[in-house]
């Protein structure tokens, strides 16, 4: 995770807005998992791992069920059959929940993991799940459904993207919005350097690519930015000709891929 990619995580989750039609939805998510606390600091405190992590991460891989895996759901009665499959490798079944958590805890690396900071708590969740939407420069449904960084594509199966199916679980960032919206717990944000506000866009924008029939995140970033500070631009990640127009009144530039830039 490069710096460039952490604030990104941390920028969307400072913006992002709740879906209104969810919030019960997830009031009762975040309510089950803070009734749960004592048994989810359990298994993350020895293993250096913010409990509420933990919480999210069984509401997204077993619907808050204490009879499932922690690694994908399946019944705790049996070794996993779905990815990952056979675990926990040790141990006989049936398993307790705390055993099968901390194998799936520790074989997905996170009892290593030392920045549980908003942006690396955010990374580190994402790749529980896999880094296929990272990869693809899209917002992760596993992470962002039911807030407004997200609208639809999902992956119907392992390698099989759908631009357009919607997700219909809640991520794990509106879930730890709710929390923190509710004081249930406090999350630690790294301290961004001192910029200009003219910095900050310029740095934003040379992130950019001009619009070629692609969304990006880094293009909503500066939109959302660009906004923020005098300009009205759709902010949808399509960074085309006003997006461009806005970010030369600060830069003296146009957009990388722009036709009217010449250098």
């Amino acid at each position: 995770m490069t710096p460039q990619q952490k604030t990104l995580y941390e920028t969307r989750f400072n913006t992002c807005n709740l879906n209104p039609a969810k919030v019960n939805e997830i009031d009762t998510a975040v309510t089950k998992i803070a009734s749960n606390k004592a048994r989810y600091q359990a298994v993350a405190t020895p293993l250096g791992i913010p409990w509420y992590v933990i919480g999210v991460l069984h509401n997204m891989e077993a619907g808050l069920n204490f009879n499932c895996h922690l690694h994908n759901g399946d019944p705790l009665t049996a070794r996993t059959v779905h990815v990952p499959k056979g675990q926990p490798a040790k141990g006989n079944p049936p398993f307790t929940w705390e055993y099968s958590a901390a194998d799936a805890l520790t074989g997905n690396g996170l009892n290593a993991w030392k920045d549980w900071s908003l942006g690396g708590m955010l990374y580190r969740i994402e790749c529980y799940n896999g880094l296929g939407y990272f990869r693809k420069n899209l917002p992760s449904p596993y992470l962002w459904s039911y807030t407004d960084q997200y609208v639809k594509g999902k992956f119907a199966a392992d390698g099989q993207y759908d631009p357009n199916l919607v997700s219909k679980q809640c991520g794990a960032a509106a879930l730890l919005k709710r929390m923190v919206d509710n004081k249930v717990i406090s999350i630690a944000v790294s301290a961004p350097a001192v910029t200009s506000v003219k910095d900050q866009i310029i740095a934003a924008g040379n992130k950019v690519i001009y619009y070629t029939g692609f969304a990006s995140a880094e293009a909503k970033v500066l939109q959302d930015l660009l906004n923020q500070n005098g300009s009205a631009l759709t902010a949808d990640g399509k960074a085309g000709k006003n997006t461009s127009d806005a970010w030369y009144k600060w830069s003296g530039l146009y957009l990388k891929g722009d036709p009217r830039r010449t250098s």
